[in-house]
Order: C-alpha cells, then structure tokens, then sequence
C-alpha cells in the first residue's frame, strides 16, 4: 500500500522529515498569499499546508496542462490507485508559458499567463487534496526559458538576433527567452514558491537552457553574457534557484537532455554534466531511446534498442557524478511514445526501466505528450 509520510509546510521549511533515504545513485487554496513585494522575489506566506516526502522509490506520469484540467485527471489518479504509480508531474507553466491555474504572481497576471483555460486557485488546492488522499505525489513541472508568451510581452529579455537585434525564433517561429536574464528565473522561482504553498510537494524545472538549434550560435548575441561560457551560465542560474527556494524548504529539481551524462561538451545548450549535477536535489535526464543519434554507443538504431542504450547512458552518468562532490540523486524521464521506428509498446517502456534497475536506478517519471500511457508496463500497486 502507497503511504507518505505528511509534514505540514512549517516544519518542512524548518528543516523536518521523514527519514527518507533514495538508494538511487545519483508543492486549502487559499486567499490568504501576502501581496508581493514588486521587486524582488518574492515570500509567500501561507497557512500551513500539509507535504509529503518524496517516496522512497519514485514511479511517476508526466500530466499536461490539459489533461490536469479535463477528464484525463480523474483517469490518471485511477491508473495510480491500481499500480505503482505513486507521482504526478503536472504542468504548472507549460512550454506555450501558459499557468495552470490563477495565480497571485504579479507578472504572470500581468501577461495573461493565468487567463487562457485556467482552473481557480481553489479548485488546484482540491485537485492537490484529492492527489494526497489517494497518496500520490504531486509534483510542479515549471518550463523556464522556453516561454513564448512572455518573450513577447517582455522583448527585452528575449534571444536576440545578430543581424538586428530583433527577437529570434526557433523552427516553429517561437521566441525564447535569453536564459543570461535574472528576470527569467525570479519568475519562475516565483511561480515555484507559489506552487509550493499551494500545496505541491516538489517542484521541477524544465527547458533550463539555450535552444538545441544548430544555427543558434551564429545567428544570435548575449549582451549579457560578458563572457560566460553558457554552462557556467546555466549553473549558475540553477544555483539562483535552489538558494532562492531552499530557506522556504521548496524541493528543486530539474530536466536536462539524457545526452548530458556522456556528451562531454555542453552541446550548445549550456547542458554540462558536470556544471549542473551539483546545484539540484534531483536531476532528470531525457533518455529518450529515439533522442539518441544513429550510431550512439556504436548501436545503429538507438530506438530499437532501449536497454542497450539506456545502459550506456546510465554508466556515463554513474561514473561523471562519482567525481562530483555533493552530486544530485538521479531520477530518469521514460520514453512512453513512438517516434521512428518500431513503435514503442510495453516490451520497450519495461526495457527501459529494466536498463535503470540494473544500474541501481529504481525511481522514474514516463514522459507521453499527450498524457496517455501504456498501461500493460506497469506493475500493479502491491498490497
């Protein structure tokens, strides 16, 4: 049976808990949100509002914003309550910028963020009431620099282009945000600590890099860079995070490409291993088996191998972060998708997490865009 252990947000910022110890390698709505100071990043203070520690072995699903906010919640819990699904990852900002739910952050009121199909900040405490009664662990997803919505509303802290200055857009003619920008991460710290007292127990943070466009480089400047390798600049700004949120006991975590753990370079996003490992609780790499280029590991078809290559990558990242002092606990993203050939089913979603157990990687998140999930390769809750 899934049980948490429940610390009230008081004692979870005083420092309480509950003894767990992850043998992996390596947050009532309420009125009550003081107004905001206009300057800073802000406290919000709250009534104490009940968290729980993360599980020892964590089994996650991956909820986009719709689905949080249709019927496919109530079918998600269900998949919960009958397998060991014990966490949900649910789309607090999206990658579009749009919030879940209204919020009380000055900025994302400013911009709209809360006013496309949102639910009422009351209703996202009872879905997060509903979440804690059936054990499941909720968990804030927050995308970062890849927020079109305010780098339009915000130019001057978008990517901009060499040629004039105007904002550069990707392949699908979005703008990004220039990650070089504080602004950029005190938003999300603040759409953090809100998600927090609202009641998740954890919060991660997605799209904390450059785009992973080739002709980024050459078509784009930083004023603010003054030099700064782009992987000391992301380590930097995750350090930004986590000692802005730690004194409010916010659990932080973060994505990055499941290429970091081998890939010695930053690849051009400002994703290092190295530089990131340590300044999160928990890292979590994408190692999605299509992701991986034909050739990797000398495997022709990545995809069509899910354990092999899956094993690869977890000995590169065993092995970079035992030389990393204070390194981060290690919680893959599945792939529960098709992209390519063949077509994933439950043989290649249990090759993965069998390619994680072997390497002593016992927690794991599935990731399907669309929140459906191949429900054949989970195992049922055990009693």
């Amino acid at each position: 049976m899934k049980t948490f252990c429940v610390v009230p947000l008081a004692l979870f910022a005083a420092g309480a808990a509950c003894g767990n110890s992850d043998a992996e390698t390596r947050v009532a709505a309420n009125s009550h949100l003081a107004a905001p100071a206009p300057d800073s990043v802000r406290t919000v203070v709250a009534p104490a509002v009940p968290h729980v520690a993360r599980p020892d072995t964590l089994r996650g699903l991956y909820v986009n914003r719709w689905a949080a906010l249709g019927r496919k919640m109530q079918q998600l819990i269900d998949v919960a309550k009958r397998t060991e699904i014990n966490a949900l990852v649910i789309d607090v900002k999206d990658d579009r910028g749009f919030v879940l739910y209204r919020s009380s952050v000055p900025l994302a009121r400013a911009i709209g963020a809360d006013t496309n199909h949102t639910m009422s900040a009351t209703r996202m405490r009872a879905l997060l009431d509903t979440l804690y009664a059936n054990n499941i662990y909720p968990i804030a997803r927050i995308v970062v620099a890849k927020d079109p919505l305010l780098a339009q509303a915000k130019i001057d802290w978008a990517i901009k282009k060499k040629s004039d200055l105007s904002p550069w857009l990707d392949k699908d003619g979005n703008p990004w945000l220039d990650p070089h920008h504080t602004e950029v991460w005190k938003y999300a710290a603040d759409l953090a600590r809100e998600a927090y007292a609202l009641g998740f127990s954890e919060v991660q943070f997605d799209y904390v890099r450059f785009p992973d466009e080739k002709r980024l480089i050459r078509e784009t400047t930083y004023p603010l860079a003054k030099g700064r390798p782009r992987a000391q600049l992301i380590r930097e700004q995750l350090g930004f995070l986590r000692s802005t949120l730690k004194p409010a006991g916010v659990p932080v975590t973060a994505d990055v490409f499941g290429l970091t753990g081998s890939d010695t370079t930053d690849m051009g996003i400002g994703q290092k291993w190295e530089m990131f490992v340590d300044q999160m609780d928990v890292v979590l790499p994408m190692v999605y088996p299509s992701h991986f280029a034909k050739g990797s590991y000398k495997i022709a078809n990545p995809n069509a191998h899910p354990y092999e290559t899956l094993d690869r990558a977890f000995k590169d990242m065993i092995r970079r972060s035992a030389a990393v002092a204070g390194a981060a606990r290690v919680v893959p993203w599945y792939q529960d998708f098709t992209l390519g050939a063949p077509h994933y089913h439950a043989e290649q979603v249990r090759a993965q997490m069998k390619a994680g157990y072997d390497n002593g990687f016992q927690s794991w998140i599935l990731w399907n865009p669309r929140s459906v999930y191949t429900l054949e390769a989970l195992k049922p809750e055990k009693n």
